[in-house]
């Protein structure tokens, strides 16, 4: 039996960190998404961005981030202090073998699986201020976004806090992670404000088109495969058949949302544009992934078809919107994650028959509200000190030369007077 038992532990410790590893290989995704949705001249500052809110996202966790999230101790609302995860320690074998299988996988492996979320989060607000923000401001933010915004609403939920105790219901978070990031992308769009060239005085709408599609579309299909390791991942165990056929069913149903939003989106972009645009289909993709992370388990696969094309659906109408009321986002990080994240959360009762809408509706309330509200300050004090936006130079010029100095396709945007 206790060889069993070590045997299973090393599996589960093995499955979480391999989830860990595809999920960390998401910050390729969004980096190659983003650097291809926005144009040549502010690519090398968006690959930088990306690079080091990844690097800061782990150390903030480390430093305080988990043990916000993950308390020993806490009221349901605040979390003891104990800031011990720094220096170290893990489950020993006598631990585990005394804890009759509750202590199933490594708590570093936890941390692993946990850090790499987080920096999910903070991705998405990286691509929503594309173009116009200085670096140092948005860095600044992640610091504070990934050791303390993000951990105080997934303790709430997934550490043991007072929504958990409502009923609300987010397998590997639609709210917890995604509608969090897309929260505190909207506060820090609200203040930066659009793009020169975006919007006109009489109303028009200018299109920025970016400058690499097939990077986007390689950027989307890394985020596609890393979202099996988002959400069977969060199974968290993998060692007996039961646990086996959750996390095959978790494959399946996010892989069929994910088709779901590409035709939902695709057919959307063809009613509405009479094109079908690859953007919208691309976004349709990570619209129907983002839906179906709130329950990807209990769903049938056709259920998940049609929950991610609803998401799919949603999209496209998202974004069109965001433009209407001059909220730029270049990528359209705050329609797939924040617009869909609540479709996500808001679907969860119609196949989880333990689920109810009220709880789902407390649930996506508060999340919102503290992170923008939360955010939307941390913005703000930033704006007052620093300022978060580069002068209309630089954007002209590009951020990469500005904060960077150094240009990604330097053969390519070699001429500035070409505006690319």
């Amino acid at each position: 039996m206790e060889a069993i038992t070590q045997l299973s532990y090393a599996l589960d410790t093995f499955y979480f960190l391999v989830s860990g590893a595809l999920v960390m290989w998401m910050a390729a995704g969004f980096a190659m998404l983003e650097a291809g949705l926005v144009r040549a001249k502010n690519t090398a500052e968006i690959l930088t961005k990306n690079v080091a809110l990844f690097a800061v996202a782990c150390i903030m966790y480390m430093l305080m981030g988990y043990n916000i999230m993950y308390p020993a101790d806490g009221n349901g609302i605040f979390p003891a202090l104990d800031l011990s995860f720094m220096f170290g320690g893990d489950n020993s074998v006598e631990d585990v073998l005394a804890s009759n299988g509750d202590t199933y996988y490594s708590g570093m492996s936890d941390f692993f699986f946990q850090v790499v979320f987080v920096a999910t989060a903070m991705s998405i607000v990286s691509g929503a201020v594309a173009e116009r923000m200085k670096l140092w401001a948005f860095l600044f933010f992640a610091v504070v976004m990934t050791g303390v915004i993000y951990p105080m609403q997934g303790y709430w939920k997934w550490g043991g806090g007072f929504l958990d105790a409502a009923g609300f219901s987010d397998f590997a978070g639609s709210g917890v992670v995604h509608l969090c990031g897309a929260s505190a992308a909207l506060a820090g769009v609200i203040l930066l404000g659009a793009r020169k060239g975006k919007y006109t005085a009489d109303g028009r709408i200018n299109a920025i088109p970016g400058a690499n599609l097939p990077l986007a579309t390689l950027g989307t299909f890394i985020l596609w495969l890393g979202w099996f390791g988002f959400n069977g991942g969060s199974e968290l165990k993998v060692s007996d058949i039961g646990e086996a056929n959750a996390v095959a069913a978790v494959f399946v149903n996010t892989n069929a949302a994910a088709a779901g939003g590409v035709v939902a989106a695709l057919l959307t972009a063809r009613a509405l544009f009479g094109k079908a645009d690859l953007t919208m289909a691309l976004n349709g993709a990570l619209a129907g992934l983002v839906a179906i992370t709130a329950e990807p388990l209990t769903p049938t696969p056709l259920e998940a078809t049609l929950i991610g094309a609803v998401g799919g659906l949603l999209v496209v109408f998202s974004i069109i919107v965001m433009d209407k009321i001059k909220i730029d986002d270049p990528v359209g990080a705050i329609s797939v994650h924040g617009v869909v994240g609540m479709w996500g959360l808001i679907a969860v009762p119609l196949t989880n028959g333990d689920a109810s809408i009220g709880p789902q509706l407390l649930g996506l309330g508060v999340i919102f509200a503290w992170t923008f509200v939360a955010s939307f300050v941390v913005w703000l004090i930033l704006k007052i000190v620093m300022g978060i936006r580069v002068s209309e130079e630089e954007e002209y010029e590009g951020v990469d030369l500005g904060e960077c100095g150094l240009e990604a396709y330097p053969e390519f945007t070699g001429n500035r007077g070409s505006g690319l």
